[in-house]
């Protein structure tokens, strides 16, 4: 099933049909975590679902993705990375067919973990086969390049496609759309995909029991928190939990031999400047994506069509942006394209909260431009500066936690950024309603009106409806204030962490390489 680890790398075709497979499934395991944003009114309305389910539906996959990912890249360390790639794609596949099929939310979020746990498995694989298959350095750069820039696209694509598909065939069919790809991918990567078998280390299941438990109970306190309040037992009760796992998950990573997150990455600048960067663009963007088809529709009254269509701007520049990166990353190293990046993302955040409820499409245009731009220019540093700085045999935990740090920014963005809108909408509407003489009981019925549907079956009063949006509004606004401000100041200190990152020359390269705690060459 061709080459082994030591033989000659790939033919010029085989090489190229290796990419495609490993874009593809990078395409669509980047895809689910916004496709389904378009699709959320409507699964809020056939499945009886208020903000917080539909935060579950959203967040039952990238949790399980980020919490999954460390363990992904040493299962393909262990065992052969290209048969956990497979086994991966295989979970993800039939994720996304239970995910079509369920008929509660509960069935859904289920079927969306089930979904993260393949993408867990593919994901760290998919960096590593790459440079196993490209052994020339400038072939390789361009390789990862078009994969960064497909990784990037399948992240702001997933609107567009995602509206369309809703309005003619349904919700189930952002799901189904994935069954045919991934059985495609399947086969042909048993096909043309080398296998790079495993090498003797110890899985790290401490720290997976206390990581996935940690991130659990962090993320179940930011989403439950606004609903039952921050001083109700429960929500107090896993805060505290979740502070005591994760201290003891990086007490553990800091004294066994192997691993799962190996913290010595940190330790050097460069590194850490590329995985916090990637951290907080998707912090910014992922919770800012999550509200926005719910503002377009549940407010804006516009359809499933017309919000997935209106993200062609950004999806454009992020094409557009992903070659512009790879060049300059080539030419003046990580630090420029990144730090632009980021804060091409906070300008786009800060200038999008500008707009409300009466604003139209032409006025905040540009903010979309903007965030396309941004999006695409930080995707392929972060991705280059790890091939550069980390050596081969740490290349499968090293590209899981890239990978776990981009998914846990998302993860942590939608329930921090929708913990923001929450409680400020409660306020907002709560006075409101006050001021409209209605009784407080009022606010959850008419909260989850708005999350569940753009035509609710027993429509509110128009009074009622216009303090709904404009609370609604009031909170996303205060959303993308708060991840403006996050990414601006992540720009900083990236841009500090960076500072001595200009494109190495060979002899240069030669004398980092002795100082990186993670044996790493470039």
């Amino acid at each position: 099933m061709g080459e082994t680890e030591g033989t000659a790398a790939p033919g010029a075709r085989r090489r190229r049909l290796a990419l495609a497979t490993l874009c593809i499934t990078m395409f669509m395991s980047m895809l689910d975590n916004v496709i389904v944003n378009n699709a959320l009114p409507r699964i809020g309305r056939d499945l009886d679902a208020g903000i917080t389910g539909l935060q579950w539906v959203v967040e039952g996959y990238s949790l399980v993705f980020a919490a999954l990912l460390l363990t992904g890249g040493a299962l393909g360390d262990r065992y052969g990375r290209t048969v956990v790639f497979r086994i991966g794609l295989a979970l993800f596949t039939a994720g996304s067919a239970a995910a079509a099929l369920a008929g509660s939310v509960g069935t859904l979020v289920a079927a969306r973990m089930l979904q993260g746990v393949g993408a867990a498995l593919l994901t760290p694989g998919s960096l590593a086969i790459l440079r196993h298959v490209f052994t020339d350095e400038r072939e390789r750069t361009r390789a990862i390049g078009t994969w960064s820039g497909v990784s990037a696209l399948g992240l702001s694509v997933g609107p567009v496609v995602g509206g369309p598909m809703v309005e003619a065939f349904g919700w189930a069919s952002v799901f189904w759309i994935n069954v045919p790809i991934g059985i495609a991918a399947l086969v042909l990567s048993g096909r043309v995909l080398p296998a790079v078998p495993g090498r003797a280390r110890r899985v790290d299941l401490g720290g997976l029991v206390l990581s996935a438990a940690g991130l659990g109970a962090a993320v179940h306190t930011l989403v439950e928190g606004p609903e039952r309040g921050w001083t109700d037992t429960r929500v107090l009760g896993t805060a505290v939990l979740a502070v005591l796992l994760l201290t003891a998950f990086l007490l553990l990573e800091r004294r066994i031999a192997e691993p799962m997150l190996d913290l010595r990455l940190f330790c050097d600048g460069v590194l850490g400047g590329a995985l916090l960067g990637g951290f907080m663009v998707s912090f910014g963007m992922f919770g800012a994506l999550f509200f926005l088809p719910l503002l377009m529709q549940g407010v804006l009254g516009w359809s499933p069509t017309a919000a997935g269509l209106a993200g062609l701007p950004m999806t454009a520049m992020i094409v557009v942006a992903g070659p512009v990166s790879a060049r300059l990353t080539g030419r003046h190293g990580p630090r420029l394209p990144l730090v632009l990046g980021i804060a091409l993302c906070a300008l786009g955040l800060a200038g999008l909260s500008l707009y409300g409820e009466n604003a139209r499409y032409a006025e905040y245009l540009w903010t979309l431009f903007v965030l396309g731009l941004g999006m695409g220019m930080t995707f392929t540093p972060v991705s280059i500066a790890v091939l550069q700085r980390v050596a081969p045999e740490r290349m499968g935990t090293a590209s899981a936690t890239v990978n776990t740090l981009r998914e846990l920014g998302g993860v942590l963005g939608i329930a921090v950024l929708g913990a923001v809108l929450t409680h400020r909408l409660a306020t907002a509407l709560t006075a409101a309603l006050t001021g409209l003489g209605l009784p407080p009981d009022t606010l959850g019925r008419t909260t989850d009106t708005l999350a569940a549907t753009t035509t609710p079956t027993t429509p509110l009063p128009p009074p009622v409806r216009h303090a709904v949006e404009h609370a609604f509004t009031d909170g996303i606004h205060l959303a993308l204030r708060c991840g403006s401000a996050a990414l601006a100041l992540a720009a900083v200190l990236v841009a500090l962490l960076l500072s001595g990152s200009g494109r190495p020359a060979a002899p240069a390269a030669a004398g980092a390489a002795q100082d990186l705690p993670t044996g790493a060459r470039v």
